[in-house]
């Protein structure tokens, strides 16, 4: 399957152009393609792992992903809060913010 169209990877992609090709061709094509979890699964995985990290550009992204792949708002808000007894409550409140960035562009979209 193609990656998922991003103007943040057509940005970089004239100076990283192998960067954005693994990405496309790896990432997307190969591992979120194996059949050994589903796409909601791994957009949760994904999403906790980005969170713990404390990285807000790609989690918003896979927030926003992992809301295509069948996970609710509820079940994100849950695994950002479940993760501030794991990794830490400032990576947690961070993700809240970067979580409610995308779920209050996602409503003004709707109308």
């Amino acid at each position: 399957m193609a990656a998922p169209p991003s103007a943040r990877r057509d940005r970089i992609k004239p100076v990283f152009p192998k960067l954005v090709s693994m990405t496309n061709d790896y990432v997307y094509g190969d591992v979120w393609e194996r059949k050994e979890l589903s796409k909601r699964d791994r957009s949760l995985v994904t999403i906790s792992a980005l969170v713990a990290l404390g990285w807000e550009d790609q989690l918003k992204s896979h927030v926003e992903r992992g809301l295509k792949n069948g996970l609710t708002r509820e079940e994100i808000a849950e695994v950002v809060t479940h993760l501030a007894m794991y990794s830490g409550w400032p990576s947690a409140m961070t993700a809240s913010h970067a979580v409610m960035d995308v779920f209050e562009t996602l409503d003004e979209k709707k109308g």
